[in-house]
């Protein structure tokens, strides 16, 4: 390990392997290495039994593994393996942009810009084929403007509903969030699959019943 300024840069091991383009593995193996720090970023919300909040890498492997699961219900055609990987890649930028609450208008004035700066390290740090195709990703995930984005963004959206409604709130309480702003990500939602969206608006609705959120 050496410090630069703030950051911590883990290198991999200076080991060769016959046969191996040691280039091209030793930046896959930084990569690798640099994107462990998704680890210690933690995001607003909590785990579903409410017992400590997420990091960002337990996300990125729930909504991926959720997208699997309900993949079925994505718009026909949608290519679930690209779903996949555009979930586990789209949080990576928040090693150097930070969790931006869904909900803080404020700091998400700032989010993309922050978030493209971080791309154009992280992503790069991989062999130039690999770079392009996740950098492509997150762009994709980013536009929503297509089928595996939408349904991507969705998942996405939902997991922290959630996760809120199974703590009777959760970060909508803390935060003072209202049903008119939740309903707002409800149709992002909806937009990328019309069977959650439905779910994700229902249960909104039973989460103002039960007062977890203000009408």
């Amino acid at each position: 390990m050496r410090e630069e300024g703030f950051c911590v840069v883990t290198e991999p091991a200076p080991l060769h392997v016959a046969g191996v383009d040691h280039e091209r593995l030793t930046d896959q193996l930084r990569f690798v290495l640099e994107v462990d720090k998704l680890k210690r970023i933690l995001r607003r919300n909590t785990l579903v039994d409410g017992s400590r909040r997420e990091n960002d890498a337990e996300h990125s492997w729930h909504v991926a593994l959720a997208a699997r699961v309900f993949a079925e219900y994505a718009p026909k055609g949608t290519d679930i393996d690209r779903v996949v990987e555009m979930l586990l890649l789209h949080d990576i930028v928040e090693i150097d942009a930070g969790d931006t609450f869904v909900y803080d208008t404020e700091l998400a004035q700032t989010q993309f810009k922050r978030e493209s700066e971080a791309a154009d390290r992280l992503y790069a740090l991989l062999p130039k084929d690999q770079a392009e195709h996740a950098r492509g990703l997150w762009e994709e995930f980013e536009a929503r403007t297509t089928p595996e984005a939408r349904f991507a963004k969705a998942i996405d959206r939902l997991a922290p509903m959630l996760a809120n409604w199974h703590n009777e709130g959760g970060t909508w309480v803390t935060h003072r969030v209202s049903a008119a702003q939740v309903r707002e990500k409800v149709a992002m939602v909806a937009e990328g699959s019309a069977t959650l969206g439905a779910y994700a608006t229902a249960l909104i609705n039973d989460a103002v019943g039960r007062g977890y959120l203000a009408p």
